[in-house]
C-alpha cells in the first residue's frame, strides 16, 4: 500500500494561468488559515480551503521563502513563521499607543489582579493589540491579533458608546448583533441603551456577553480630535469579578484610559 506525501505532493503540474490578485488572495487566505489551524498538513488545508493540492503547496512554498510559515519535520506539518510576526508587528509600530500603553496596564493589572488588554476597531472588528496577563491560573487571554464583534466586547462597546451614532448604526447593519450567550444585546434598542449608560459612567461592561462566565471592564482611549481610537480593559473570570467589583474596576480602568489619552497627546470629547 501506498502512502501520500502530507507536506507536499507527488508531482506539481499546475498550468493555470491565474490572475496575480486572484493567487495573492489565495495565498493570504492560506495564510490565514495556516495562523488560525497550526500543525496541519498539505492535504488538510487543501481540504479545509476548498483548493487543490497543488495550489496549496506552490503558495505554501512562496510563504515559506518569505519566512511567513514553516515546515515542521518529520510530519510535514505546516507553521506560521517568524515573517508572519515581523509583518504584523507592523501594525502595532502604526500608532504610539501600544508603547505608551504598556505601563498603565501593568499597573492596572496589578491593581486589580486580572488581566488588562488593549484592542483597536479594524474593519468594524475589535483587534487586541497587547494584553498583560494576571498570575491568577483562571484567567482571561486574547493573543495579539485575536479579533471579535464589537457589541459583546467590552473595548468593542467602549468605542461604539463613544463613536457618532451614525458609525455605530452602520456597525451594527453590517455586523449584525450575533447571539453567543443569553446575556448577549442581540437588539439594536437594547445595545444602543447599554451604549448610553457606558457614557454616563464612562465606562463599559461585558456581563458574560461573549463568554459565559467571564466579564469585562472597558473605557476608551482618545486622539488629539477626540475621537475614539482603542479601549484598555481588564477581564477576568466572574466569580472573581462580580457585578460590585466590576464596577469598582471601572473607575481604574478610566483612569488608566485617560493616562495612555493624555501620554499620546489625546483629548478628552
Amino acid at each position: 500500500m501506498s502512502v501520500k506525501p502530507r507536506g507536499r505532493p507527488k508531482s506539481f503540474h499546475d498550468k493555470t494561468d491565474q490572475n496575480t490578485v486572484q493567487a495573492l488572495d489565495r495565498g493570504l487566505q492560506i495564510l490565514t488559515h495556516v495562523a488560525a489551524h497550526p500543525g496541519r498538513t498539505l492535504s488538510e488545508i487543501a481540504e479545509a480551503t476548498g483548493e487543490a493540492v497543488a495550489t496549496v503547496y506552490r503558495a505554501l512554498v512562496t510563504l515559506q521563502g518569505h519566512d511567513m510559515v514553516e515546515l515542521e519535520e518529520p510530519g510535514q506539518f505546516w507553521h506560521i513563521g517568524p515573517g508572519a510576526f515581523r509583518t504584523g508587528s507592523a501594525f502595532l509600530r502604526r500608532t504610539k499607543v501600544v508603547e505608551r500603553a504598556r505601563q498603565s496596564m501593568d499597573q492596572l493589572m496589578r491593581d486589580t489582579g486580572e488581566t488588562a488588554n488593549l484592542g483597536a476597531e479594524l474593519r468594524d472588528e475589535v483587534v487586541f493589540l497587547a494584553q498583560v496577563e494576571t498570575h491568577e491560573t483562571i484567567r482571561a487571554f486574547f493573543a495579539p491579533g485575536t479579533k471579535g464583534p464589537m457589541h459583546s466586547s467590552g473595548i468593542g462597546k467602549a468605542l461604539l458608546a463613544w463613536y457618532p451614532e451614525e458609525k455605530t448604526r452602520g456597525i451594527i447593519a453590517r455586523q449584525g448583533l450575533m447571539k453567543f450567550t443569553s446575556l448577549t444585546l442581540t437588539s439594536e434598542h437594547s445595545l444602543l441603551r447599554d451604549l448610553a449608560h457606558t457614557r454616563e459612567r464612562g465606562f463599559s461592561i461585558d456581563d458574560q456577553e461573549r463568554a459565559e462566565g467571564m466579564r469585562c471592564v472597558a473605557a476608551p482611549i482618545f486622539n488629539a480630535h477626540a475621537e475614539p481610537v482603542a479601549g484598555i480593559s481588564v477581564s477576568g473570570p466572574a466569580f472573581r469579578m462580580g457585578i460590585s467589583e466590576a464596577t469598582r474596576f471601572g473607575a481604574l480602568v478610566r483612569a488608566a484610559a485617560d493616562r495612555v489619552t493624555e501620554a499620546t497627546g489625546g483629548a478628552q470629547p
